[in-house]
């Protein structure tokens, strides 16, 4: 079974992590319905279990890199 990644940015800041309410940099749909949202730090724990069971997996993290990378002037 394969997971289907998307790159679109659509979270925001209301969207808050399902473990400890940070804000969200990964939106799951579950292949049974539902779904999760992860902050970085909570996906990087659960990634390889949540992805077995995953139907979709949007994945915002770089966006982390990109704000650290490019400071506003």
């Amino acid at each position: 079974m394969s997971t289907t990644v998307t790159d679109a940015p659509t979270l925001s800041p209301a969207d808050r992590c399902d473990g400890c309410g940070a804000q969200a940099y990964v939106h799951v749909k579950l292949i049974g319905g539902g779904e999760l949202f992860f902050c970085a730090h909570h996906w990087g724990r659960h990634a390889d279990k949540v992805k077995e069971q995953a139907a979709s997996v949007r994945d915002e993290t770089g966006r982390l890199v990109d704000a650290v990378a490019t400071p506003e002037a």
